[in-house]
């Protein structure tokens, strides 16, 4: 992991921005600050996903779900933080997407279970599957824009995974340890 100081130079300004805007510097942005080329990739596509037609919700719940699947502790309590600050989503459908459960609300449920397919077929989601997604409203566009916000998720939960980053103490009280079974 990288800081400011010893950080490669084309990295140093986007380091420096993320800690201004955060108000400190997430450990991903300092292990995704040993190859340039991938803290650049990281912030475009970010700044594409947070474009997508999908509402910021949605966008997390696709985030937190990938996270989930790839065991990316470090992501599924950034994007958990994110939900409850910038969504609204209630704690239930949170901890069902970190539990990578059902959500009670069936439009959301529709995005999770697709988000899901997506990642478990890479891509060859079953008909009834994208047919319940596309019943709940969503389109042939919100179903690209879903594999756009997996593919984000995919660098950062690959990239904390072999890069060990430890939660920032500003994501500690949203640690995640792995799935929980369903309370019986």
């Amino acid at each position: 992991m990288r800081t400011i100081e010893d950080a490669p130079v084309e990295t140093k300004e986007l380091l420096t921005a993320a800690e201004k805007r955060n108000g400190f510097l997430p450990n991903l942005l300092r292990v995704l600050a040993n190859a340039p080329v991938a803290l650049e990739t990281y912030l475009t596509v970010s700044g594409i996903n947070n474009r997508s037609s999908l509402s910021v919700a949605e966008r997390e719940m696709v985030q937190i779900i990938a996270a989930a699947t790839h065991g990316c502790g470090f992501c599924v309590a950034g994007h958990t933080v994110a939900a409850y600050k910038k969504t609204g989503l209630d704690k239930e459908t949170v901890e069902a997407l970190r539990n990578l459960g059902h959500v009670t609300d069936a439009r959301l449920d529709a995005l999770a279970s697709f988000t899901k397919a997506v990642i478990a077929t890479r891509g060859k989601v079953d008909d009834a599957v994208f047919g319940t997604f596309k019943a709940a409203g969503f389109t042939d566009q919100s179903a690209l824009e879903v594999i756009l916000g997996v593919s984000l998720a995919t660098l950062c939960n690959f990239a904390n995974n072999l890069g060990g980053a430890p939660l920032n103490p500003q994501y500690e009280p949203f640690r995640w340890d792995g799935i929980k079974a369903a309370a019986e």
